[in-house]
């Protein structure tokens, strides 16, 4: 692995703003303008649903692209989150934040469809909705729920990839593999080194 990763940190980084910074905006900025522009509450739910579906794809790809650059960055980082101390936990804490975000964003999207064909006047789409009915004050509730713990969520993962920026600086991965116990395997002689000091046959003659 080259020691730069410019690209897939750049996809990583990317990516998550884009899902951080959309969440949070449509939490506040389009759910908020549905409600004021909304004749009825009806209406504020289809405009509300409208939105959110027409970001669903490029906060797809924004997911996506995270992903990937975190997979990129793993496989790069391997040796440090397997002997630097610190580095292996706070890489658990994210993997378990990612899947949680990801579980919050599927069951936003899948509420929303529900309350998007609810709302809607297209008759196939009234018809699709009888065939599930809900209780729609209900999704509405648990839809703004997980609308803002995707924010919440993606927001933690922002600063959990600060402190892995903070645990690459060089002092921090010294103190690191110290305290991780790899003081002596950094510092100590390798095998063929050692064979290399010993004496040859014929000067011990």
């Amino acid at each position: 692995m080259p020691e730069r990763n410019t690209l897939i940190r750049s996809l990583h980084d990317v990516g998550l703003a884009a899902w951080f910074g959309g969440s949070l905006m449509g939490a506040v900025g389009l759910n908020g303008a549905a409600r004021d522009e909304g004749a009825t509450e009806k209406d504020g739910a289809r405009i509300a649903s409208s939105g959110w579906a027409k970001w669903t794809p490029v906060n797809a790809a924004a997911i996506g692209a995270h992903l990937f650059g975190g997979g990129g960055l793993l496989a790069a980082n391997a040796h440090r989150v397997a002997h630097q101390q610190g580095v292996g936990a706070s890489t658990v804490a994210k993997a378990a934040l990612t899947g949680a975000a990801l579980a919050a964003t599927a069951y936003a999207r899948v509420a929303g469809k529900k309350i998007e064909l609810a709302s809607s006047s297209d008759p196939e789409d009234t018809e699709k909705a009888s065939q599930h009915p809900l209780d729609t004050e209900e999704a509405k509730r648990r839809l703004a729920y997980a609308q803002w713990a995707v924010p919440a969520l993606t927001g933690c993962l922002v600063v959990l990839n600060a402190l892995h920026g903070e645990q690459q600086r060089p002092a921090e991965q010294l103190r690191g593999w110290r305290n991780g116990g790899l003081r002596h395997s950094i510092h100590a002689p390798s095998f063929q080194g050692a064979l290399n000091r010993m004496p040859s046959a014929a000067h011990r003659r």
